[in-house]
């Protein structure tokens, strides 16, 4: 699904150079859960706004579902954003003033899709993240996990076919880190690709594999048996 071939990123000022990504190799299928992981200053979210379409690559390939995406025009990147990602971060980015429904709603609404399609898909994604009850509450009336989990609804509900989480559980205690992981766990059992940006080695056991970075190279990718029931400490 994502290939990347010799991919490098460098950031320069007028007497600097930095080497953010260093001819990367990198493929994950549909339906991985990866989690990257690494230092401060390693590449991570370099790497993560590139796979994104945030960012663009200085040298290299990268490849989205078999399209060569480097050189695209971001009229085109924005196009595939739209039809195909979702975005989760580690802050929630909800709107105070709207409902749990209206909030997951947004995304529909800018893609004309029709208002029984938008009521029932809404009220899905809400039952797969268990919020359905809560669907009239705005966020400020919500726990964090609970907000958490509405942008992870709204960044699925255009049913996209990866998801990119930056630090997700980053603002969350250990209980409602575990919450958000089973959810995004969930999300893979139905066949979405996750890529998940850590520096938390308990928040990467849930991912089946784990990719290290230091100073821009991968030193580490190995698969791994991921945590699926939450420890008692947190439950």
């Amino acid at each position: 699904m994502l290939h990347m071939h010799d991919l490098t990123r460098v950031y320069r000022t007028d007497t600097v150079e930095t080497m953010a990504l260093d001819h990367i190799d990198l493929a994950i299928a549909e339906g991985e859960f990866v989690a990257v992981m690494g230092p401060s200053g390693c590449g991570k979210s370099t790497l993560l706004n590139i796979v994104g379409m945030i960012d663009t690559p200085t040298g290299g390939e990268y490849s989205f579902c078999g399209e060569n995406v480097a050189p695209y025009p971001e009229s085109r990147l924005v196009e595939i954003r739209r039809r195909h990602l979702g975005f989760v971060f580690q802050s929630f980015n909800l709107i105070d003033d709207l409902t749990v429904y209206e909030n997951v709603e947004l995304p529909l609404l800018y893609q004309n899709v029709p208002r029984t399609q938008r009521r029932a898909r809404v009220r899905e994604v809400l039952e797969l993240v268990d919020l359905r009850p809560r669907e009239k509450h705005k966020p400020a009336q919500l726990s964090g996990g609970q907000q958490q989990r509405v942008a992870v609804a709204r960044a699925v509900v255009c049913d996209p076919k990866l998801i990119l989480a930056d630090e997700p559980t980053g603002n969350l205690d250990t209980k409602t880190s575990y919450e958000v992981m089973v959810t995004l766990q969930g999300l893979v059992d139905q066949g979405i690709t996750v890529v998940l940006v850590t520096h938390e080695t308990d928040i990467a056991a849930y991912a089946r594999r784990v990719v290290v970075l230091r100073d821009g190279l991968i030193v580490e990718d190995r698969t791994q048996e991921p945590l699926i029931a939450k420890p008692e400490s947190a439950a």
